[in-house]
């Protein structure tokens, strides 16, 4: 597959018949950049949304209706003729963003298995045996011979684990280490070493399938990638690959709500109900120390301008602590134009963005930092303390903890969300400054509902 400027063919032409293509191989298809860039994040949308569902624990019927509308929510294509292109050029370009090391092989290994896994069970029946003649897989149904020899076993099995019993039922002779997830959960009927796979449950086998091809297809493509690609691209395509991996696909925060606006005389207090846990250690931080190094006030100040503090506010709420360290006349000579900067009123005049929570783990604090991710940079001592004092409950801090030793750290900051405000963060924590919005909105509406008509007490 080529990346350049001019237009496409059809699929077509390649004989591709499924609508759920296998990925076999990179298509002879000619990619527009902006097409490049944007079907892979249309498509990365829909793979971390189903990561964050299977980390959260999502059953498998609730899985498979996430999956599906994330699905044609983020992959539709307003030429329904160009849809299948979008699907198969939005693989491989997230191929070539995953390859790179085996954390990020994994990843995606998992998440497009499960992202396969329900668009083929969403299929016809007449489509799924087409897609396993694709596979070419060496099976063939059972016949009725034998069938009638073990339909009674199989029929136990059925009624075992929920599934409906029928007289023209097809079912595949298979050897059971190709079926592991089915052999695990006791949903097969084994015999002389071969599991009998109905047909409904074939997916498991061309999951194994398609899970084999993608793991050695990705190791493949990191080879060519650090061989070849890297070298030949990196004036063009390498800066849009190595920037996807840890791309934040949600709003940029650059300005605040409508209407949203913090003084300073109600910063304590906003601070300690409203900030996420890595904007709280930086806050309480400064005030203690009454300093923070480049790190820690970019990934601060920028939290503070997209919840609302105007430039005034800013300088006078930085001026205030840093005078008491450094005094007034060196604030001014050193700090203060990089905060009007943040704001867009020296240099570029570009309007900063406010750092995502991707962008604060894969920080690496130094040494007397103290930004970045708590959830990733503190000790475990440290953190259970930290969220003690947020008043988590112990059972909830148990389930942060237990997230954050598995690398879940938005899923550890959205648990510690859902504990502190008592309400369900279904959409998870992407970014800092949804948090806070996220919790304004919570706050707002429990005082709304707990004075319906504005009365104010008399004095």
């Amino acid at each position: 597959m080529e990346a350049v400027r001019s237009q496409r063919k059809s699929l077509v032409s390649t004989g591709v018949g499924s609508t759920l293509p296998l990925y076999r191989s990179a298509p002879p298809l000619e990619v527009r950049l902006e097409d490049f860039e944007l079907y892979a994040i249309h498509r990365l949308r829909v793979l971390k949304g189903i990561s964050d569902a299977l980390s959260r624990g999502k059953k498998p019927d609730e899985m498979e209706k996430l999956v599906l509308d994330l699905w044609k929510t983020n992959m539709r294509h307003q030429h329904s003729s160009e849809f299948l292109n979008k699907d198969i050029i939005s693989h491989f370009v997230l191929r070539l963003v995953y390859c790179r090391t085996e954390e990020l092989r994994k990843w995606f290994l998992s998440i497009e298995t499960t992202l396969f896994r329900y668009r083929f069970r969403d299929e016809a029946p007449e489509i799924q045996r087409a897609l396993m003649a694709e596979f070419d897989l060496p099976y063939k149904a059972v016949t009725t011979a034998e069938y009638e020899s073990v339909k009674d076993k199989l029929n136990q099995v059925a009624r075992a684990i929920g599934q409906p019993i029928t007289t023209d039922a097809i079912y595949y002779k298979v050897p059971f280490e190709e079926v592991p997830e089915l052999v695990a959960g006791r949903r097969v009927f084994i015999q002389k070493g071969n599991a009998y796979i109905a047909m409904n449950q074939v997916v498991s086998l061309v999951i194994t399938q398609f899970r084999s091809h993608l793991s050695k297809a990705l190791v493949l493509t990191n080879r060519k990638w650090t061989s070849m690609i890297r070298e030949q691209e990196k004036d063009r395509l390498v800066p849009i690959i190595e920037a996807l991996s840890t791309s934040y696909l949600g709003p940029d925060y650059s300005q605040p709500r409508e209407h949203a606006e913090i003084s300073l005389k109600d910063i304590d207090q906003i601070a300690k109900s409203s900030f996420p846990l890595c904007m709280r250690h930086l806050f309480e931080k400064l005030r203690e120390d009454h300093h923070l190094k480049h790190g820690g006030r970019m990934q601060l100040g920028l939290f503070l301008k997209g919840v609302g503090l105007k430039l005034d506010d800013a300088l006078a709420f930085w001026r205030a602590e840093f005078s008491r360290k450094v005094g007034a006349e060196r604030f001014d000579k050193e700090y203060a134009y990089s905060i009007r900067h943040n704001y867009g009123k020296e240099g570029k005049r570009t309007d900063y963005t406010p750092y995502s929570c991707q962008k604060i783990i894969s920080s690496t604090p130094g040494v007397g930092d103290h930004h970045g991710c708590p959830y990733r940079h503190f000790s475990e001592e440290n953190l259970r303390a930290a969220l003690t004092r947020m008043r988590v409950g112990n059972r909830a801090l148990e389930d942060v903890i237990d997230k954050v030793r598995n690398r879940h750290y938005q899923l550890a900051c959205t648990l510690t969300f859902e504990a502190v405000h008592g309400s369900s963060c279904d959409a998870g924590v992407n970014h800092p400054n949804q948090y806070y919005n996220d919790s304004q909105r919570i706050l707002e509406s429990q005082k709304s509902s707990s004075n319906p008509k504005g009365i104010t007490a008399s004095m």
